[in-house]
């Protein structure tokens, strides 16, 4: 029976560079899409860039363009890497349109209708400066539950709490820098909290296996028990200076109000959709209508699993139109363990992997391998990466048909056994073409890591076929022609099986093995027949290249941002005699620190000052400010805690600091400090460390005396001390 399916990715921000932390949804994805046309259903996979919001705005004002310029060339980039990782969505379009207009118009409208729309004077932030009311993430202070520093206006980092931005202490404008004022305003709420809303998310989201069930735990989490109303009403709307489309009032009358580009971000979904309708004469309503009977996937991050199975399906529901079929939520990308850094180079953007030339469908099976329909984080080892492709693509798969075509060409004028050979590749490789059932099941469930072990698996099998007839020692044997052509043509079938099913994974690799294999493009049925007899190959020419060792080290190198110093800094305050001393990598001050694991605090004594250093020698120290996004005991240590400091941009280093006498780890999380960012990485007994923190202290290093600095309020992550 053929399945009408339509797939959505999550929309990517117009407002940056693809990454390969987001390929991995997109990849995913994509397979799933292929995998689903092999075997013959309409698939659809639509996608846009989300061009709504603030952040475009500002961008724009700051580069001297207009957002519409902005997200026009944000759009071709996008296009460009997706198109480099063979992401072949049948519609990649943008929110910025009339399509997604009509429908966040005409949603808004049916909400209203039916009672769902409320409007509410609110007191908000309002940038005195910039002249503009601010969205909560661009509103930044103390946060009003753990005191932590530098929070968000709508959730704390630290502990978790999410809050109205009114309730942060010590608030500032994150844009101007200046303190905000509350000003009053209208707005429009999304009634989130009616009952009807309530009762429909409580079913919704626990029925018909919609969500993982580690997410539908966390829907639960938010929705609270029977009879309890957590949710609160969602402000959907935005005041202007404000990129997007203006909420439509009565008779025709401007509001000067805008919808938030959470409201018509996944309603761009179907402004992408329906515009592919118009091109393709596909019915919208058959996917879209309330009575479809197609099936809707959403493949997403789980940090936007709230807006996707909360808001999303409430607000489809009562506006008359049907809900997602499932939401399939994915986690985050590691690279070595940790998060993606651009001073260790693993913070590499889709663009510079090509660039790099690095082969896209390296990542797009290593993704694959790891890939199992869960929510569970997913590390890119580079080293790992390396072994895997080279010995799973190249060792086990390609292996087997450089092994066989040779002989068939020299030898066998380019034609496999022109007897059938079916029985004998049943008897000699049993098992081989009755795995197209269960591979398939991995697919559907999104366990790609399952599909290519077992893969893989029969990759094995067929080299140990090959290690048994030994076809080249055949080749030189008498009387063993026919044996020979019998062992080669089961090889090029075999390949032709295990090409069907890394297909979705590799199409560009599948689609030259075709070439090779002179077939038209295969199909998942076609697992379950041979070759006929007599039938010709192509010439065989290499297929993949292995991965070079050098290729990473090259990549990470062009993507790690050096930390220069600048020329100057200014000359110390008057006051204290605090001094700070940076003992050089390779001292024996250095070292003695190293011994005692306390090499990552630079401890500031107030004993004697030490002889002066020129300009030149202090701007050698690079000084960055970072926040301590998490700290932990080290076990064993006696003075250790393990920090892992955020620098901003998605940069994260991890620090050993000697100040377990004078800190309690929970008290750490969420301030903000002074580290060194330039000093060489040292590797200790615990890890490595990855720079130092500051402190003062008083001259024997002990508690109470010994205080990490931290900088004034409104400083922020990444910037320069000097």
């Amino acid at each position: 029976m053929t399945r009408k399916i339509l797939l959505t990715a999550a929309l990517p921000y117009a407002n940056g560079a693809i990454h390969l932390g987001h390929l991995v949804e997109y990849i995913q994805t994509d397979i799933w899409t292929r995998f689903q046309k092999m075997r013959g259903h309409e698939c659809w996979f639509v996608c846009a860039d989300d061009t709504h919001g603030t952040p475009i705005m500002l961008r724009a004002e700051k580069e001297g363009i207009t957002p519409e310029q902005l997200i026009e060339r944000v759009h071709a980039e996008h296009s460009r890497d997706f198109a480099g990782f063979h992401v072949a969505f049948d519609n990649y379009y943008t929110t910025h349109s009339d399509e997604t207009r009509h429908y966040s118009e005409d949603i808004f409208a049916k909400l209203k209708a039916a009672g769902l729309i409320e409007i509410r004077s609110i007191e908000q932030y309002y940038d005195p400066v910039k002249l503009m009311f601010l969205p909560d993430r661009f509103i930044k202070g103390e946060c009003p539950k753990c005191g932590a520093k530098d929070q968000y206006g709508d959730a704390c980092e630290s502990c978790g709490a999410a809050y109205a931005p009114t309730d942060l202490k010590n608030p500032y404008s994150a844009v101007s820098g200046a303190p905000p004022v509350l000003k009053s305003s209208d707005h429009y709420f999304f009634k989130l909290s009616d009952p009807r809303c309530q009762d429909f998310l409580r079913q919704w989201t626990q029925q018909e296996e919609r969500l993982q069930p580690e997410a539908a735990n966390k829907l639960q989490e938010w929705l609270g028990a029977p009879g309890e109303s957590k949710l609160t009403d969602w402000d959907i709307s935005r005041d202007a200076p404000y990129f997007g489309f203006e909420i439509p009032g009565d008779n025709g009358k401007s509001t000067g109000k805008y919808f938030y580009v959470w409201l018509d971000a996944p309603i761009g979904y179907m402004g992408s959709f329906k515009n592919f309708c118009d091109k393709k004469g596909l019915d919208f309503d058959e996917f879209w209508g309330k009575d479809s009977t197609a099936e809707l996937y959403h493949f997403i991050g789980k940090d936007i699993l709230y807006f996707h199975a909360l808001f999303w399906p409430a607000e489809l529901a009562h506006a008359g139109y049907r809900t997602p079929t499932k939401v399939f939520a994915h986690g985050f990308l590691t690279v070595d363990g940790a998060k993606m850094s651009k001073s260790r180079g693993t913070f590499i953007t889709a663009e510079s992997y090509l660039t790099q030339g690095l082969n896209p469908e390296w990542l797009r099976y290593y993704f694959a391998a790891k890939l199992n329909g869960s929510m569970e984080d997913i590390d890119l080892n580079l080293e790992d990466f390396t072994q895997r492709v080279n010995s799973d693509l190249i060792g086990k798969y390609i292996n087997i048909a450089s092994r066989a075509a040779g002989f068939i060409a020299k030898r066998f004028d380019g034609k496999l056994q022109r007897e059938h050979v079916s029985a004998r590749f049943k008897a000699e490789l049993p098992g081989l073409m009755e795995a197209a059932d269960e591979i398939a099941g991995y697919y559907e469930v999104r366990d790609y890591a399952r599909g290519m072990r077992c893969v893989m698996a029969l990759a094995d099998r067929i080299n140990q076929y090959v290690d048994k007839n030994q076809p080249w020692v055949l080749a030189k044997q008498e009387g063993q022609e026919a044996k020979l052509h019998e062992v080669c043509s089961l090889l090029i079938n075999a390949f032709r099986l295990l090409t069907i099913y890394l297909k979705p994974v590799l199409p560009k690799l599948a689609q030259r093995a075709e070439e090779f294999l002179n077939v038209a493009p295969l199909h998942w049925a076609d697992a379950g027949h041979l070759l006929p007899i007599a039938h010709p190959i192509s010439d065989y020419e290499h297929l993949m290249q292995r991965i070079d060792a050098k290729q990473i080290d090259s990549l990470i190198a062009a993507n790690r941002e050096s930390l220069e110093p600048t020329a100057a800094a200014p000359a110390p305050s008057p006051g204290i005699p605090l001094r700070i001393t940076v003992a050089e990598p390779h001292s024996p001050q250095r070292h003695a620190q190293h011994q005692q694991h306390s090499e990552d605090i630079v401890q500031a004594q107030t004993s004697p000052v030490e002889p002066t250093i020129s300009i030149d020698d202090f701007s050698k120290v690079d000084l960055r400010i970072a926040r301590i996004a998490d700290a932990q005991h080290v076990e064993g240590a006696d003075k250790l805690i393990r920090l892992t400091l955020d620098l901003g941009e998605g940069e994260t280093r991890n620090v050993f600091a000697g100040i377990k006498s004078a800190y309690d780890p929970a008290q750490l999380v969420g301030r903000l400090t002074v580290m060194v960012a330039n000093l060489a990485p040292r590797k200790m007994k615990f890890g490595i460390s990855e720079g130092m923190v500051l402190a003062a202290s008083d001259s024997d290093g002990k508690s109470p005396g010994l205080f990490l600095l931290s900088p004034d309020s409104g400083a922020q992550p990444g910037m320069r001390v000097k």
